[in-house]
């Protein structure tokens, strides 16, 4: 009995160890692994162990350890979740500011983001624009948009938002009947990497991009949008620069595409 417990203890040591720190350290550099573990394995073996999903589980956390009504401590909340309990896709505390920068840099009177997930990016975009201005964000999974909502909130931005469920491809075309819009000043894209090069000639096509419309693309390189890449570097009607950085919470290589829209 002594021997069967001993062994038990020492698995069940191996696999801790395993588990909290070889593994994690182990993928810090490689992208496609870090993906592989993060949000594959840890993250159903998470939900099946807690009976929640990784963004309710984010949420409580906003909850617990952000105020309310302050967007920093929402942002400094999920960044510490995602770095210290559990790891999420958001754009991060490392590629955040370059968002930061280029949002101020435009001060757009209206903005697009594609791809919502749990809001930390809405926040980081809505807490910096102007009174009067206009943030749609778009998400696919009703139930992100759900968790989105509530984050939103929390933050206190929810009257500087507009968040729309669906598809980014059924949604474009309709937005200058719905909300108004003539066109979009900056235009986020952190959705389904191949919905880049549709959804941005779909923008195109509709006209809700004019001459210094500004498009932010993220994870370009991991897990990468090539056809994105080769189309906003090589249209005449893009002007492109490229901020290198990393993964989200990772030292894997990743970075943002900047697009001027030049007409």
């Amino acid at each position: 009995m002594l021997s069967v417990l001993a062994v038990t203890v020492v698995s069940a040591a191996v696999l801790y160890v395993l588990y909290h720190w070889l593994i994690p350290a182990a993928v810090q550099s490689n992208g496609w692994l870090a993906l592989i573990w993060h949000d594959v394995i840890v993250e159903r073996f998470l939900n099946i162990l807690t009976g929640s999903s990784r963004p309710q589980r984010m949420l409580k956390a906003v909850q617990q350890n952000a105020t309310k009504g302050d967007p920093q401590s929402v942002i400094a909340a999920i960044d510490y979740f995602c770095r210290h309990k559990e790891w999420a896709m958001n754009v991060g505390d490392e590629k955040g500011p370059i968002l930061d920068s280029v949002v101020s840099e435009v001060n757009p009177r209206t903005a697009l983001e594609l791809g919502t997930y749990c809001g930390y990016s809405t926040v980081r975009i809505a807490r910096l624009l102007s009174p009067g201005s206009k943030l749609i964000t778009v998400e696919f999974n009703p139930a992100y948009a759900v968790i989105a909502r509530q984050i939103i909130a929390h933050a206190g931005l929810q009257d500087k938002v507009t968040l729309v469920e669906g598809s980014s491809g059924d949604l474009i075309p309709k937005i200058k009947e719905r909300f108004g819009i003539t066109s979009f000043d900056f235009v986020f894209l952190d959705h389904w990497k191949d919905r880049y090069v549709p959804d941005t000639k779909l923008l195109e096509d509709c006209n809700l991009l004019k001459k210094g419309t500004v498009l932010l693309a993220d994870n370009v390189i991991c897990p990468g949008t090539p056809e994105y890449l080769a189309y906003v570097r090589n249209s005449p009607h893009y002007e492109s620069r490229y901020y290198r950085s990393h993964l989200e919470y990772t030292k894997a290589e990743d970075g943002l595409e900047k697009s001027v829209f030049l007409g």
